[in-house]
């Protein structure tokens, strides 16, 4: 009988970009080589200084390739040194870092940019490895374009990406047409201390949700899933009426997703909300109005925490006169305006405004300085979160200490960091790993209520 084919040997060329959305990508690619050219080390070296995320990331990334290369000589790392896994486990795959090559040929791309030094690099390593497939791994557009134009396989860096489409992300809650218990053939009521429970079979539609989200039908009845097990859900019975009428520091939900989003906030066993939902949808306005409800009011945390991922932030943070609070202001001047929506009744809204930034502890932190610190007992809103990469969302979630909560909001249809997408964001990716643990829960909320002007252009600009 001939033989199988054997499968071509992969050579896997690392991007700059790569290493910064994920340091630990280097042990990510099984048994096949990894390479990383001398430029990107150069790339990564010029980054490294300063206190931004990006910094941070590049430390990062340089620490675990000098860990992976140990005490290798100079032609064990141009040949590729094996990447140890663990102690007791054999090593898969190998490590390299070469030189800038020539080429053969007479076709290069000018020298004057990095991304055309890595792409002669990799069109040189096709020449001299012809029994290996050699792919750029990159997460700039661009640079993938012009490398599958010179002649050079190119992919997106994939593997921190859960879903394939992002309609696959659970939104928090099914909706069911008519009536929920239409879908239902046999049930277990339980009544204890006020509260109903429903004991159901987990099956069909019922078997695709997952710990805390809700169910809503058509004739009013509103369900929260407490429990999971492999073949049961436990829905907690909510009244309609009572999450409408549920009033936050004056704000009263506008709709059923913002209600279950509040119910979701106030709730001291939820550590972890995550609101999503298009611009004016009241993420923002919710998150507020509930933290300021639960340290002015119940005084159930000592802090409230805000910060935000924005483009620039990371640069012109250090230009701006005054504290880091002073210079955090206009970048989460969105915090201040929806504590004047809060309180545009009042008869004197600045002077309730300036009230409750004395009353309430409301700290504005850049991302830049949260790493290594420990909050307890804090309300944490990372605003805009859609622009942070899983590494950036990591770093910030694991700051919240002892009885403290995390709330994250964000847009996924307004990213504005390059290389990252809808299915890439770390909001994605923190949703979709969140979303069968029990002390978390995801709201997607609707329509648009922040005017008629900003629900015509969001849905037709």
């Amino acid at each position: 009988m001939p033989r199988a084919p054997q499968a071509r040997k992969k050579m896997y060329v690392l991007d700059t970009n790569v290493l910064i959305h994920d340091p630990n990508a280097l042990l990510n690619f099984e048994e096949h080589a990894v390479i990383i050219p001398m430029t990107v080390l150069e790339e990564l070296d010029s980054l490294k200084s300063g206190k931004q995320t990006v910094a941070a990331d590049c430390r990062q990334a340089i620490r675990n390739i000098d860990k992976l290369l140990g005490d290798a000589n100079p032609k064990d790392i141009e040949k590729g040194v094996p990447i140890l896994r663990g102690k007791k486990a054999d090593p898969l795959g190998t490590l390299a870092i070469i030189m800038s090559t020539e080429r053969n040929g007479n076709h290069s791309l000018p020298e004057h940019l990095n991304d055309n030094k890595i792409i002669n690099t990799l069109a040189a390593l096709q020449e001299r490895h012809t029994s290996h497939d050699i792919i750029l791994v990159s997460k700039d557009i661009n640079m993938r374009l012009k490398a599958r134009g010179f002649g050079v396989e190119a992919q997106d860096y994939h593997n921190d990406q859960l879903l394939d489409d992002i309609d696959l992300l659970p939104k928090g809650y099914t909706e069911f047409p008519d009536s929920f218990w239409d879908n239902i053939a046999k049930v277990e009521t339980v009544q204890r201390a006020g509260v109903t429970e429903h004991l159901l079979k987990r099956e069909g539609e019922l078997a695709k949700l997952n710990i805390n989200e809700f169910v809503i039908d058509e004739r009013g009845f509103i369900g929260q899933v407490v429990d999971v097990s492999d073949d049961q859900l436990v829905i907690k019975d909510l009244l309609h009426d009572d999450l409408m009428n549920e009033e936050v520091w004056g704000l009263v939900p506008r709709d059923i997703y913002q209600a279950m989003a509040l119910h979701l906030l106030l709730d001291p066993e939820i550590h972890l909300v995550n609101l999503t939902g298009s611009a004016g949808s009241g993420k923002t306005i919710l998150a507020l109005a509930a933290c300021i409800e639960m340290t002015v009011a119940s005084k159930l945390y000592k802090r409230i925490i805000a910060t935000r991922s924005t483009q620039g932030l990371d640069e012109d943070i250090g230009f701006l006169p005054g504290t880091e609070a002073e210079k955090m202001e206009p970048w989460l001047g969105a915090i201040v305006d929806n504590l004047e929506a809060l309180h545009e009744d009042d008869e004197n809204m600045s002077a309730s405004v300036d009230y409750i930034l004395s009353k309430v502890p409301l700290h504005f932190k850049s991302m830049n300085y949260i790493r290594g610190r420990s909050f307890q007992h804090s309300l944490i809103i990372i605003d805009e979160s859609q622009n942070l990469t899983p590494h950036q969302i990591k770093t910030i979630i694991t700051r919240a200490g002892n009885g403290s909560k995390v709330i994250c909001l964000g847009n996924l249809a307004q990213i504005d960091t390059p290389y990252l997408s809808p299915l890439s964001s770390g909001l994605t990716y923190m949703t979709e790993r969140f979303k069968g643990f029990k002390h978390g829960g995801h709201i997607h909320l609707q329509g648009v209520p922040r005017s008629v002007l900003a629900e015509f252009a969001e849905a037709n600009l």
